[in-house]
């Protein structure tokens, strides 16, 4: 098994603050599309901010597990504070920790670990989703410094955010051997948070966009060298799956429990629900998924703690996480029937939140791609080296 004893007194922990202090600010952030300062400021209290944060900085060094059993937990009642949690984590700690240079690590990542400081993590662009090659907002060498010019959008925490990543194009003509990445404070001149957004679901996370203009920077303020942007942030997004993934898992879970406990509850009322097999057979069906997805997400949380290859079993996550999600949300509201489709519900509010798991760090279908691409490379691998064992030349030309 994955998970031991340890990570599972962790989740017990973890539950008992989503359960008593996340929960009834759930629907308060739903409702008003603001994330809430004291349950932010607990949440650095707790560390739940800082969690990838290498010990070395006094940050806590969690394994990944650990990190999506947290990811998973929040999400079970809030997909907001999950998403804020997976944000600060897997898109803003780990690119410094990860390709940040020396002094950048020293700059920044103390901070976040004894403070909770966020990074946001500033990718995505009006043209610039699913193609992330696309990127339009530019960096010129001008001297000693490099100057900032464009904007992003769908960026999480922004508004939190003590330091900011950004992509921009450095090499222009070269595709994505031309984007670099970018460190800055939040106060750099030129630099400022717009637009929130008004979203379907996860209202109360910080989502807004970011622009840059004329922004001057050192060239220290570079992430890694130079045309190595694209590669940073396919890297996290690898990672980042993984925590979409534990999201979407958290979401699926709480849509079945509320599932449970509406059906128990019309028993205890002298209702027969429970035993109406249409009902029986959609609690079957999410019980086993979300086991499924369980599996996935925490083997891929295994393989990246163990340095193994991950980046297709967390696109697998990902992707079979996310709309199990989706299909227990439904699922819980159709048990439910008007009492789901209603806020006291619940799972209306999961089944808002839970879209953009099939949305953030690559819709299902770039997923779909992802693993294919895999799928076709170990066979093509299998397939020449079967040629080369029976010297049929042939077999060499399959694909």
């Amino acid at each position: 098994m994955w998970w031991n004893t340890s990570v599972e007194d962790f989740r017990r922990e973890i539950r008992a603050f989503a359960d008593t202090v996340v929960a009834p600010a759930a629907d308060r952030m739903d409702a008003s599309g603001a994330f809430e300062p004291e349950l932010m400021a607990q949440m650095r209290q707790r560390n739940l901010l800082s969690m990838l944060c290498p010990k070395e900085y006094g940050g806590p060094g969690s394994d990944t597990l650990t990190y999506a059993v947290a990811v998973e937990e929040l999400s079970r009642v809030c997909g907001s504070t999950g998403i804020t949690v997976a944000a600060a984590n897997s898109l803003g700690v780990y690119p410094v920790s990860s390709f940040g240079t020396s002094k950048q690590r020293q700059d920044v990542l103390p901070g976040v670990a004894r403070n909770g400081a966020i990074i946001a993590f500033g990718l995505t662009e009006p043209g610039a989703g699913s193609d992330a090659s696309g990127t339009k907002t530019t960096a010129v060498r001008e001297g000693d410094s490099w100057v900032l010019n464009g904007g992003k959008c769908f960026i999480t925490n922004p508004h939190f955010a003590e330091w900011i990543i950004a992509t921009a194009v450095t090499r222009p003509g070269q595709g994505a051997r031309g984007i670099s990445s970018f460190l800055l404070h939040k106060d750099t001149p030129g630099f400022s948070v717009g637009k929130k957004e008004n979203k379907m679901g996860l209202r109360g996370s910080d989502t807004a966009t970011l622009h840059f203009d004329g922004v001057k920077l050192p060239l220290d303020a570079m992430l890694g060298p130079e045309g190595e942007g694209f590669k940073q942030f396919m890297k996290t997004l690898d990672g980042g799956r993984i925590s979409i993934g534990a999201m979407a898992l958290g979401l699926a879970q709480g849509s079945l429990e509320v599932a449970a406990r509406y059906v128990l509850e019309n028993k205890r009322l002298g209702g027969d629900q429970g035993d109406h097999q249409s009902v029986q057979f959609k609690l079957a069906d999410m019980a086993t998924q979300v086991e499924a997805a369980r599996h996935l997400v925490y083997n891929s949380a295994h393989l990246k703690d163990t340095g193994r290859p991950f980046a297709k079993q967390s696109a697998m996550a990902k992707l079979y996480a996310s709309e199990v999600g989706r299909f227990c949300a439904e699922q819980a509201m159709k048990i439910m029937g008007i009492d789901g489709f209603t806020a006291a519900g619940r799972v209306e509010r999961h089944f808002r939140d839970v879209k953009l798991c099939e949305i953030g760090e690559g819709t299902s279908e770039i997923q779909r791609i992802v693993i294919s691409r895999y799928v076709l490379k170990e066979f093509e691998t299998v397939v020449e080296a079967t040629a080369a064992a029976t010297h049929d030349p042939q077999m060499a030309h399959v694909n």
